[in-house]
């Protein structure tokens, strides 16, 4: 299973108002373990960026004025992510300014979700946890991970550390990534938090339910007729 957690910096907040992209951040992961391969540029957007945006992600035009277009990186990038997974919290804003960019480039005419799967993992976190705060920060509190290093908002960076908070939030795994000092994310879950037992813990005793008992199970599963899920479900004995 090859997955791609993905970033985007960008000019301001809307493709529609002539926003670029300035920056693209991507870690891969292969059967959830990080490979070491990653795609990370910075892009010369060919207009200016809002003050907003700058307050966000602290990248000024004139260290992007000689920078690689999106033209002269839409390549490599598309050949990076095509047919893996993308991870992206909030997706439809760095999916909507990719398919901007494909748009702007002649000869060009698919889509990101034609070249890949797309998992929105603000989406997942919003059903996980409803009615509570589900960006990136108030993940890496929920979750334990370690974000101290993040100051400004960076496309690797924050790949990296969603990258370690969407393997918490679906199975446990974090700590993938080290801060700038080397010291690994603290974790949160997963084998760290579940040792082996030891070899000599006594079996765990199994007690099976009686004839009576299972004969008052079907019984409650009849009372409860096409409500029962368990009935539609279970394969036939």
């Amino acid at each position: 299973m090859r997955q791609i957690v993905l970033d985007t910096e960008t000019t301001g907040l809307e493709p529609e108002q002539g926003h670029r992209i300035i920056e693209i951040g991507a870690i891969e992961l292969i059967h959830r373990k990080p490979t070491g391969e990653r795609f990370h540029t910075y892009i010369n957007p060919e207009r200016d960026i809002d003050d907003g945006a700058l307050e966000v992600h602290g990248i000024r035009r004139e260290f992007l004025d000689d920078k690689p277009t999106f033209a002269d990186i839409c390549e490599a990038f598309v050949e990076f992510v095509r047919g893996a997974e993308l991870i992206i919290h909030n997706a439809p804003f760095d999916r909507s300014f990719l398919d901007d960019e494909f748009s702007r480039l002649p000869g060009v005419d698919f889509r990101l979700e034609e070249l890949c799967r797309i998992e929105d993992s603000l989406d997942l976190a919003r059903r996980r946890h409803p009615g509570q705060r589900n960006n990136l920060d108030a993940l890496c509190r929920r979750y334990g991970v370690d974000n101290k290093h993040r100051t400004l908002h960076g496309a690797l960076l924050d790949a990296e550390i969603l990258a370690d908070v969407y393997l918490a939030m679906t199975g446990g795994q974090t700590g993938m990534f080290a801060n700038p000092h080397g010291q690994e994310a603290q974790a949160f879950a997963g084998e760290e938090a579940f040792p082996p037992l030891p070899a000599d813990r006594p079996r765990l005793k199994v007690i099976r339910a009686s004839p009576e008992e299972l004969a008052a199970h079907e019984a409650m599963l009849e009372r409860l007729g096409d409500r029962c899920v368990w009935t539609r479900i279970r394969p036939n004995q």
